[in-house]
C-alpha cells in the first residue's frame, strides 16, 4: 500500500459536477481511494443550460478512466452530420458528413445527462460521495491537505482536487488570482423540448444577423429530447427584454417557428468572461485546480467542460505520478521532489492549454461581437461571395467557434 495515499488519507476531490466526477473516476481508475465532497444535497436538481458537446477527445478519456462509459454516453446523445450558416436569411454555408465509421466526433446531450453517466459511472468504481458539505476552509502542507466545512469538520487527503466551479471557495482560500477579462454584454441559452412527431430537422444551424431577432446572431444545436438556442445579445440589450423565460416566449418563434413558446425547458444568461487562474496549485503542490476553479472561457467550441475533463484526467495522472514517486523511495526528501515533478507539470501543462483556450474563446469572441467596422465589412462580404468563392462560406461556418488546432505541444491535448 502506497504509504502517502490509501485507505487513511485519501484524494479528495471538491465539486460533483462533470469534472470533478471525471477527476474522481480517473483517480479510482488509477487505484487510488477517493472521498468527494460536494455542497449541495444528494436530491440536488440540475437542470439548466449549460454544456452539451461531448467530444471525441473527451470520450476517449473517459473510456480510459471506465472502458465503456463512451459508448453508454454516445448510445444516448445525437450526433448530426448537417451544418449549416445563415448571413441575414440566406444560406451561405452547408455541409452534409457521412455517419461515422467508429467513435463520432461528438455527442450532444444536456450536461444533466452526462453528470447521470458521470455520477453512475464513480458509484460503480467505488468513490465516497459526501453531500450537503460546503468547504469553507483549506489548508496545506509540505505532506497533505486539510479542507474545513461548514460545521467545523476537518477532511485531511494527501491530495486535493478542486473542482467547485467559477467561484471556487478553494481557489480564494489559497489566494490564487484569477487574470483575465470580461466583456460587456451577455448572452441567451434556452433549452427547449422537441415537440413529439414534428422535431426540427437534425441539424447546427449558425444565423448571423438573424432577421427575426433585429439582426442578433442565433445558433441553434440539438440534443437528445429537444435543442439548444443560443442568442447573441448587443451591449445595451437589457437581460428583462431577451432574457427571461417571458421574453424568450416572444423572440423564440421567430427562431425556431410556432409550438415551441410552451416547450420551454430552462433559460440562462451568461457574461463573457476570459479568465485563467494565476496558479493551478498551491506553493506545496497538493491542491490542483480544475475546470472552472482554474479558468472562465465564453462557450463558443465547447472548451468549458471538455477542456475541464482534460484537466481533471491530467490532474489524476500527476496524483498517481506523484504517488508513485512516493512509493519508490522512503526518504521524505525525495517524496517531496516527485510531488513537486508531477503536480507542477500538471500545473504548467494545464495552464498553457488554459491561456490557449482563452486566446482562442477571445479570438472568436471578436468575430461575434466585433468591435472594428472593418471585423462586419468581411463579414458581409463573405457572405455576398459565398456562393462563387465557398471558402468565404467556410471562414463564415468556422470563425465563431475560434481555431481548433495550434495549441502549444506542450498543452498535449486539443483543449
Amino acid at each position: 500500500m502506497n504509504p502517502d495515499i490509501g485507505r487513511e488519507r485519501p484524494v479528495i476531490v471538491v465539486g460533483a459536477g462533470p469534472v470533478g466526477l471525471s477527476a474522481a473516476l480517473g483517480l479510482r481508475a488509477r487505484g487510488l481511494d477517493v472521498v468527494l465532497l460536494e455542497a449541495d444535497p444528494e436530491d440536488r436538481e440540475r437542470p439548466g443550460s449549460r454544456a452539451l458537446f461531448v467530444h471525441r477527445e473527451t470520450l476517449g478519456l473517459l473510456d480510459g478512466m471506465l472502458p465503456g462509459l463512451a459508448a453508454e454516453i454516445t448510445s444516448y446523445g445525437r450526433t448530426w452530420q448537417t451544418k449549416r450558416t445563415l448571413y441575414r436569411g440566406r444560406e451561405v454555408y452547408s455541409r452534409t458528413f457521412p455517419p461515422p465509421s467508429g467513435r463520432p466526433p461528438f455527442t450532444s446531450l444536456r450536461q444533466v445527462d452526462t453528470e447521470r453517466f458521470l455520477r453512475a459511472a464513480c458509484e460503480r468504481a467505488g468513490v465516497d460521495f459526501v453531500w450537503d458539505t460546503r468547504v469553507t476552509g483549506v489548508r496545506t502542507t509540505e505532506s497533505g491537505v486539510s479542507l474545513t466545512t461548514e460545521g467545523g469538520r476537518e477532511w485531511t487527503g494527501a491530495y486535493a482536487i478542486a473542482a467547485d466551479g467559477a467561484r471556487s471557495t478553494v481557489r480564494r482560500e489559497l489566494g490564487i488570482a484569477m487574470e483575465g477579462s470580461h466583456g460587456e454584454g451577455f448572452h441567451v441559452v434556452v433549452d427547449v423540448a422537441d415537440v413529439p412527431g414534428a422535431e426540427l430537422p437534425l441539424e447546427r444551424v449558425f444565423h448571423y444577423e438573424h432577421p427575426g431577432v433585429g439582426g442578433r446572431s442565433v445558433m441553434r444545436v440539438p440534443f437528445t429530447g429537444g435543442f439548444q438556442v443560443d442568442l447573441q445579445c448587443r451591449d445595451d440589450d437589457m437581460e428583462e427584454e431577451y432574457g427571461t423565460e417571458e421574453a424568450v416566449r416572444r423572440w423564440l418563434p421567430a427562431v425556431v417557428g410556432d409550438g415551441y413558446a410552451e416547450r420551454i425547458l430552462w433559460v440562462s444568461t451568461y457574461r463573457f468572461l476570459r479568465k485563467v487562474a494565476a496558479s493551478f496549485t498551491d506553493p506545496h503542490r497538493r491542491v490542483l485546480l480544475v475546470g472552472e476553479a482554474a479558468h472562465l472561457f465564453p462557450p463558443f467550441g465547447a472548451r468549458g467542460m471538455n477542456s475541464g475533463i482534460a484537466d481533471a484526467a491530467a490532474a489524476a495522472d500527476a496524483v498517481a505520478a506523484a504517488a508513485a514517486d512516493a512509493v519508490a523511495t522512503a526518504a521524505a526528501a525525495a517524496i517531496a521532489r516527485g510531488t513537486e515533478g508531477a503536480v507542477a507539470e500538471f500545473a504548467d501543462v494545464r495552464r498553457t492549454a488554459g491561456l490557449f483556450n482563452s486566446t482562442a474563446a477571445g479570438t472568436a469572441l471578436d468575430h461575434l461581437r466585433p468591435r472594428r467596422r472593418i471585423v462586419r465589412v468581411k463579414q458581409r462580404a463573405a457572405a455576398a461571395l459565398a456562393p462563387v468563392l465557398p471558402w468565404c462560406g467556410a471562414w463564415l461556418e468556422h470563425a465563431p467557434y475560434g481555431p481548433r488546432h495550434g495549441a502549444p505541444a506542450v498543452a498535449g491535448r486539443k483543449y
